[in-house]
């Protein structure tokens, strides 16, 4: 049952480290106190003092390399971004996934990114079972102290190190990263939280925690360049080169671009472009990393992983790196459109931990980037451009099963959306927007027919929800705390069935509250066009059919008001709905095969309307090979037939101009 707190719930802070500069503190979804959490939190610090003692790793550097790979998250036997596993993200080889969102240059099938294959080397190290070191803290732990040794011998000549700085370069190892900087740079993080200290708690009631040190660390990034990993000037950290705001500490770290392999059309991970000269910059997408601001970088750099962003954001301290220019277009949001006209910024963390990985320091360092970014490129500070990934269409039915739900439920949209118009912390905007609408008696439709604008707008402490993550291997665990989203039902009450999609449910089935599935949800900021309301209980057209969703006035959930709509025109009982605007097959050369239009298997059904913010323009951006060898390569085609963006379901999508009539309400 859906449930709303009425009185602001205290959310207790948990996270605080030290890190160079300041300490940070931030929030997670409230648990409650028990004697089970406590023994939980003390069996956790036993078991990085055991595996410690085992293997004869220091225990700060135990603790302090998980935190800075995962902040201890177990995550459930889910794999990171990385294809690492557990608090020590021990790493297996991971397929690549089609972030570049091109359905007419799909990546090659069946490509993987080969890691050093640490729970591999963990399992015979300790001849346990990969699955139970994916699902075993304990073991998960041991597996990692014993990989640590066991690099630290390699390196040290067999014998393990007798000084703290001697365990520099195996940790360096133990990050994953294919380039010296990287690895270097893990390393100096996972030192400085030496020094520092740490004291977080984690979604499930562990703890990680240690005392500074104080410790000034010589570490020996000679003996890392010695391991055989790429070593680019070109890509050391610099302040200077960067697009970014002057008050952030931003650095430029360029993602991996060169041929994969002799075809050249096998490349990695991103296209040179002239933004926003040939297409215009009108959208800003908001990611989560699903793994360590470290294992992101290293990953844009390796251009077998096909995928990369502008730019990412750590947790701990707010800096920023940026990977990509903003001229060019990065493989990000895994439809080829939107990543033509987007800029994709990474927030270090994972959607089902966000609470823990979300910091202010995070928020205000994105905010800060995102407001100089649409000042530049004149984009909006709404969210029918400041969008997440999870809003995100994909250009074809598979993409859009496939396509990501991050930030999460997890992300403060409210909060967020705050920072970006200058409000101050706690402002909550949303809910000042709310309480005029109210004043002007525009929640009640019978004082205004004409208001039919639906934006979701939950008072995020106050709206906890419950999740449900299930992992690979069909382990779940629910999860409970403030959210960003409503659940839509069939009907007016928390008895329906939540609502479905064809595409996420083939069979019709209900939606579910799985974290993963966004087929009945609904996410602060997004509009829909008002279809009905019934006491606590608000309906919207949404995917095609009527949703409904908790909507009470002494608590509410949304703002009613006006917006731009569109609806069938007259005569026509259905419409295509498309992933993308791209330009009709007349608008290319005969040596070009253009793409196919990216239709759906959605449709626009009449009776119902839905909000749009107006035309967007037609192109396609032709970026075939890595060294511009085919004909027109790297040109953009533009079209001549219009397309019109509207929220469809949980995520934004497009329909033929010349389908749909345009109203603006009074």
């Amino acid at each position: 049952m859906q449930q709303i707190i009425k009185k602001r719930l205290r959310r207790r802070p948990v996270f605080a480290v030290l890190s160079g500069l300041a300490a940070v503190t931030m929030s997670i979804m409230p648990v409650a106190a028990s004697a089970a959490t406590v023994s939980a939190s003390q069996k956790e610090s036993d078991d990085f003092a055991a595996a410690a003692q085992e293997f004869h790793v220091p225990k700060e550097v135990l603790l302090s390399t998980s935190y800075n790979l995962t902040r201890g998250e177990m995550n459930e036997g889910e794999m990171s971004v990385d294809g690492g596993f557990g608090v020590m993200d021990l790493r297996t080889n991971v397929a690549v996934t089609d972030d570049r969102g091109d359905s007419s240059r799909p990546i090659p099938a069946g490509k993987m990114i080969a890691n050093d294959d640490t729970l591999a080397q963990a399992s015979k190290l300790l001849n346990v079972s990969p699955d139970t070191l994916k699902n075993d803290r304990t073991q998960n732990i041991r597996g990692g102290a014993a990989v640590l040794a066991d690099e630290a011998k390699s390196l040290n000549g067999g014998q393990l190190p007798t000084n703290l700085d001697d365990w520099y370069a195996a940790v360096a190892k133990f990050s994953g990263s294919k380039d010296v900087n990287g690895a270097t740079d893990f390393a100096n993080n996972v030192y400085s939280t030496v020094k520092n200290g740490m004291n977080t708690h984690t979604t499930d009631g562990q703890t990680l925690q240690s005392k500074p040190t104080g410790h000034n660390f010589r570490g020996d990034r000679g003996k890392v360049k010695r391991m055989g990993l790429r070593d680019n000037s070109a890509q050391q950290p610099v302040s200077n080169g960067t697009e970014c705001p002057g008050n952030l500490s931003c650095r430029f770290v360029p993602a991996g671009y060169a041929p994969n392999s002799s075809d050249p059309t096998d490349y990695g991970n991103y296209d040179h472009a002239n933004r926003p000269h040939d297409m215009g910059v009108k959208y800003i997408v908001i990611h989560d990393t699903e793994g360590s601001y470290t294992s992101a970088i290293s990953h844009f750099q390796d251009t077998s992983s096909y995928v990369s962003a502008n730019y990412v954001i750590r947790s701990s301290d707010g800096a920023v790196t940026q990977m990509v220019k903003n001229q060019d277009v990065a493989w990000h949001a895994g439809d080829w459109y939107m990543n033509m006209h987007s800029i994709g910024i990474e927030h270090e963390g994972t959607a089902r931990g966000g609470s823990t990985w979300y910091t202010e320091a995070m928020y205000k360092s994105s905010a800060d980037l995102v407001r100089y970014l649409a000042k530049k490129y004149n984009i909006p500070l709404d969210r029918q451009h400041i969008l997440g990934h999870d809003n995100i269409p994909g250009t074809t039915d598979a993409h859009v099963v496939a396509n990501h739900y991050d930030p999460g439920p997890y992300w403060d949209w409210n909060h967020y959306m705050d920072l970006l118009q200058n409000q101050p912390a706690g402002t909550n905007a949303s809910q000042q927007a709310l309480a005029m609408n109210d004043s002007q008696g525009q929640n009640n439709p019978s004082h205004h027919p004409e208001t039919k604008v639906v934006t979701i707008a939950p008072k995020m402490s106050d709206n906890v929800q419950t999740v449900r993550n299930c992992n690979a291997s069909h382990v779940c665990t629910d999860l409970t705390g403030p959210s960003n989203f409503v659940f839509l039902h069939t009907a007016a009450s928390d008895a329906a069935p939540l609502i479905t999609d064809h595409l996420i449910h083939p069979d019709l089935a209900p939606g579910t509250n799985k974290i993963d599935d966004w087929s009945a949800k609904a996410t602060t900021g997004q509009k829909f066009v008002l279809a009905d309301q019934n006491g606590d209980w608000t309906a919207i057209w949404q995917g095609g059919q009527k949703a409904w969703f908790y909507n009470p006035a002494s608590s509410p959930t949304a703002v009613i008001g006006h917006g731009q709509t569109v609806k069938l025109k007259k005569g026509l009982t259905s419409a295509p709905i498309y992933g993308g605007a791209y330009p009709e097959a007349s608008v290319y050369p005969a040596d070009v095969n253009g793409p196919a239009q990216p239709q759906l298997s959605y449709t626009l059904p009449a009776g119902q309307a839905y909000v749009s913010d107006g035309i967007v323009p037609t192109d396609y951006f032709y970026d075939l090979t890595v060294d511009s060898s085919a004909p027109h390569d790297h040109e953009v085609f533009k079209g001549n037939d219009k397309f019109v963006k509207i929220w469809f379901n949980h995520r934004v999508m497009f329909v033929r101009a010349s389908d749909v009539v345009t109203s603006i309400n009074p």
